[in-house]
C-alpha cells in the first residue's frame, strides 16, 4: 500500500475548484456553503479521480462522506450513461444510510445523478419502493448489509454495470458481525471495479478485509484519534444507583439548550428517559426498537430545538451530523476508547466549545482506565454532591 499520513489541521488549503471537479458539482458544493476541502478530501478526491482504490482511516466529522461522494459522482457523470446501478455504498446503520443520502441530495442537486437509501425497519411499502428504484434505474445505492442481501437474494438487482464499491465505517460493520454479509454482497459484484474502504480505526481485521477487496490501494490516514481540545472533559466516580440523580443534578446546573446522554443498553435508555420526563426538561429517546420514521422524527425535533435532551444508545454516536451540542453525558462507560471519542465528539463541532461528562461505577473503572491510556492522560475528576450520595445510600 502507498501511505500518505496526514495530520489533522483546523485550516484547509485547497478549494474544491482546485480539485478539478465538474462545474455542476462545484455549484452544489457552493450552494451548501462549503468552500475549502478538509484534509481527507484533499487526499482522497484526487486519488479516486485517478482511478485508484483507497483505504482511508478517518473518523466522523472529517468530511469523509463528501470525500467519496464527490469524485464518484464526477466519474459517473463523465462516464457512459445507462439506467443501471453504478455505485454501491455499504454502511452499518440505517441512520448513516439516511444521512449519506441526504448529503447526496444536496451535492447532486445540479446533476442528473440519482440515489436511494436501502435499509431495514420499514414496512412493505418501503421495500417495494426500494425494489422499483433498483429495477427501474438508480445511479448510487446506499445500503445496510442485511436489507441489501434481502434484495440480492430475490435476483432482480442488476449489478453488472457497477463501477464503485464503498465501505463506510468498515470497523463498525465488522464489530456488528457483518463480515459474512459483506463477503456475500461482494460476490455479486463485477471483479473489475474501483473499491474504497473507510474506517475510523485500522485493526488487523480491517487490513485483512482490505486485502480481499482492494487492488493495490493508496492508504490515507487522518490522525484524529484524540478528542477536540475544545471539549471540557470530566469523569464522575459514582455508584450505579447514583447515576440518575447525578444526571438530574448536572442538567439543573445550567440552562443547556442541547444535550445527548449516551447509554450502553436500551433498558438504561428507557429507565433514564422515564425519570427525566418527570422534570421540566423536554426529552426523548432513540434506540434500535424504534421504527426508522420514529427515529427521524425525534432527530428532527432535536435539531430544531424542540427537545433539550436526547437519551440514546451508541446507534447515535457515529454518522449523525448534529452541531451545537452543549453537553454529552456518558451514562455508562463506552466499550473502548474509539467509542468514547465518537460519543464526546458530538459536542464542540465546528470550532465551538462543549462539555463531556462520564459516569464510572466500580465495575467500569478498568474499562475507563484503558480509555485514559488511549487519551494519554487522566481525565479530570468531577465531584458528586454529598446530597446525592446521602439521599441514595
Amino acid at each position: 500500500m502507498t501511505c500518505f499520513p496526514y495530520l489533522w489541521q483546523n485550516t484547509y488549503n485547497l478549494t474544491f475548484s482546485e480539485l478539478n471537479l465538474l462545474p455542476e458539482l462545484i455549484e452544489g458544493i457552493d450552494s451548501m456553503g462549503y468552500r475549502n476541502a478538509t484534509p481527507i478530501q484533499e487526499q482522497v478526491i484526487p486519488a479516486i479521480l485517478a482511478g485508484k482504490d483507497v483505504i482511508a482511516s478517518a473518523q466522523t466529522g472529517t468530511g469523509k462522506t463528501a470525500a467519496f461522494l464527490l469524485p464518484v459522482m464526477h466519474k459517473i457523470i463523465s462516464g457512459p450513461q445507462n439506467n443501471k446501478i453504478k455505485a454501491l455504498v455499504i454502511v452499518p446503520t440505517r441512520e448513516l444510510a439516511v444521512q449519506i443520502d441526504q448529503q447526496m441530495e444536496g451535492l447532486s442537486y445540479f446533476t442528473p445523478v440519482s440515489s436511494i437509501a436501502v435499509y431495514g425497519g420499514g414496512d412493505g411499502n418501503l421495500f417495494e419502493r426500494e425494489r422499483k428504484a433498483m429495477i427501474n434505474g438508480v445511479d448510487i445505492v446506499i445500503c445496510t448489509p442485511g436489507r441489501m442481501i434481502s434484495h440480492l437474494n430475490m435476483k432482480y438487482v442488476d449489478l453488472s454495470a457497477l463501477q464503485f464499491l464503498v465501505l463506510d465505517e468498515a470497523d463498525r460493520m465488522l464489530d456488528m458481525g457483518f463480515n459474512e454479509d459483506i463477503t456475500k454482497m461482494i460476490s455479486f459484484l463485477p471483479q473489475k471495479r474501483q473499491s474504497l474502504l473507510f474506517s475510523a480505526t485500522m485493526p488487523q481485521k480491517i487490513r485483512t478485509l482490505a486485502r480481499k477487496i482492494l487492488n493495490n490501494p493508496i492508504e490515507v490516514s487522518i490522525s484524529v484519534s484524540k478528542p477536540n481540545e475544545n471539549i471540557k472533559q470530566e469523569v464522575f466516580m459514582v455508584d450505579t444507583n447514583h447515576k440518575i440523580p447525578l444526571v438530574k443534578h448536572l442538567l439543573g446546573l445550567h440552562n443547556f439548550r442541547s444535550v445527548i446522554v449516551f447509554c450502553s443498553t436500551k433498558s438504561s435508555v428507557k429507565q433514564l428517559s422515564r425519570e427525566l420526563r418527570k422534570t421540566s426538561l423536554k426529552i426523548d429517546e432513540i434506540h434500535s426498537e424504534l421504527e426508522q420514521k420514529q427515529r427521524e422524527e425525534v432527530l428532527m425535533k432535536f435539531k430544531n430545538r424542540e427537545l433539550n435532551v436526547l437519551v440514546a444508545t451508541d446507534i447515535l454516536s457515529r454518522g449523525i451530523d448534529i452541531e451545537d451540542i452543549d453537553l454529552v453525558i456518558n451514562f455508562d462507560v463506552p466499550n473502548d476508547g474509539e467509542d468514547y471519542i465518537h460519543r464526546i465528539g458530538r459536542t464542540a463541532r465546528a470550532a465551538s466549545k462543549g462539555i463531556a461528562y462520564t459516569f464510572v461505577d466500580d465495575k467500569e473503572i478498568k474499562k475507563f482506565k484503558r480509555i485514559e491510556e488511549l487519551l494519554g492522560k487522566q481525565v479530570p475528576r468531577g465531584i458528586v454532591p454529598d446530597t446525592i450520595r446521602k439521599k441514595q445510600s
